[in-house]
């Protein structure tokens, strides 16, 4: 298998690959909990009510952006779990049964790999190619890949630069032109 399907490890490994992320919520974990412990003891010491209000605004603060990460990672998870089973669903389509398309497809596939080493892709490029191809956004291949986008934009415009290719409707349409 390539290494972007995923296993169970690896999906655990991608979100924990975000440790940036996670240091920024335990910060805002710890100003949460800071501020609300601090809050209390000044209301109990009968602090000044603008005093307290501060406190509040700041707990408030880092209380909703800790929420706000926790949405994001839990949206990031839903939307690499609906990548990978769209990617299980591609394999799982039926085959054809002909043998002539069984091996007009292996063909194909046998030219696209030859094609990209005359182009000489990476194999980073050549990954983003095969999933260009199979029609996957430059957002959810670096969601599939655990890559920035930019980074996936980058490459892709590496993979067009070697092709000599206008875009990505180029690049896929220099594969199936002539076929049609």
């Amino acid at each position: 298998m390539q290494k972007y399907i995923a296993t169970a490890g690896s999906l655990k490994e991608l979100i924990k690959g975000k440790g940036q992320d996670h240091l920024i919520m335990l910060f805002l974990l710890g100003v949460v909990i800071a501020s609300g412990a601090d809050l209390v003891a000044d209301v109990s010491h009968g602090a000044a009510i603008g005093h307290v209000l501060q406190e509040a605004v700041i707990m408030l603060i880092a209380f909703l952006g800790l929420c706000w990460m926790l949405f994001s990672l839990v949206r990031s998870h839903d939307e690499i779990k609906q990548l990978y089973q769209e990617l299980d669903s591609i394999k799982s389509m039926p085959q054809p049964s002909s043998q002539q398309m069984i091996d007009a497809k292996r063909r194909l596939g046998e030219v696209i790999i030859l094609q990209f080493e005359e182009w000489k892709l990476s194999k980073s490029e050549q990954e983003i190619g095969h999933l260009l191809l199979k029609g996957f956004s430059l957002k959810e291949i670096s969601t599939l890949r655990g890559t920035a986008e930019k980074t996936i934009r980058q490459q892709a415009s590496s993979i067009y630069k070697k092709a000599e290719v206008a875009g990505r409707h180029a690049f896929s349409a220099w594969f199936i032109e002539d076929l049609l």
